[in-house]
This record gives structure tokens, C-alpha cells and sequence, in this order.
């Protein structure tokens, strides 16, 4: 009965320090790879936002998310790198679903409209 109690704490203190050592390891390599960044970086924000690296400072990182389109964010707010295979591999099934076919060509014929019938479709009621 007397060693039923340090084993017990022994069996509830051995998971918890493996579990703190596991977070610390993760946390280090999330920094690691925050500082790592460069310019063209394919990155993905906590948030989810999809962007490429333009320009960068000791905490802040600016972010292309359109053409044309820069935001400024932290660096804590970097997630992860988007490695090459996985743009690469968005960029085909993006092709996949707009239509177009191994050759470039266009599955179906697309008419595009006029500003005019735009305006017309937007503001039908």
C-alpha cells in the first residue's frame, strides 16, 4: 500500500513531462521554420489565408494575396510553407475544374460578356 502512492505519481507525471517535451520540440520547429522564410515563399497564414512572401522584416512579413494585393502580418502568423509539389499539384487540379484539358484548349466554348450585360445581370431584380 505504501508504494501505491509514488507510483501512481509516477504514472500521472511521466505522460505530462513527454507531452510538454513533444509541444516544446513543435514549437521550436514552427519558429525555426518562421524565421526561415524568404521571398517567394508559398505560405498559408493561422487564419488561412494563401499568400506569397514579398518583402520581409524582423517581426513582420508582407504577404502578395492578389495581383497587385500586399498585406503586412506578423510573423507569428506564418503556419506553414507551402512546399513546390503541393502548389504544383493546386495548379493542376485548378486546371482540372476551370475545364481545359492536358493540351491547354478549352473543354467548353466560353462567351465572355459585355461591362453592359454585366450590369444587366447584376442588378436584375
Amino acid at each position: 500500500m505504501e508504494l501505491l502512492f509514488p507510483l501512481l505519481l509516477v504514472a500521472l507525471l511521466v505522460p505530462m513531462f513527454l507531452g510538454v517535451r513533444r509541444q516544446k520540440r513543435e514549437t521550436e520547429k514552427v519558429s525555426t521554420m518562421q524565421d526561415s522564410l524568404k521571398i517567394g515563399d508559398q505560405v498559408i497564414t493561422t487564419s488561412g489565408l494563401y499568400g506569397t512572401v514579398v518583402e520581409l522584416d524582423d517581426t513582420t512579413v508582407d504577404l502578395e494575396i492578389a495581383e497587385d494585393v500586399v498585406t503586412t502580418w506578423l510573423r507569428q502568423a506564418i503556419r506553414e510553407v507551402r512546399a513546390d509539389d503541393e502548389v504544383s499539384a493546386d495548379d493542376e487540379v485548378g486546371t482540372e475544374e476551370t475545364g481545359t484539358d492536358a493540351t491547354g484548349s478549352d473543354a467548353t466554348d466560353t462567351i465572355e460578356e459585355s461591362a453592359e450585360q454585366t450590369e444587366t445581370r447584376l442588378t436584375k431584380d
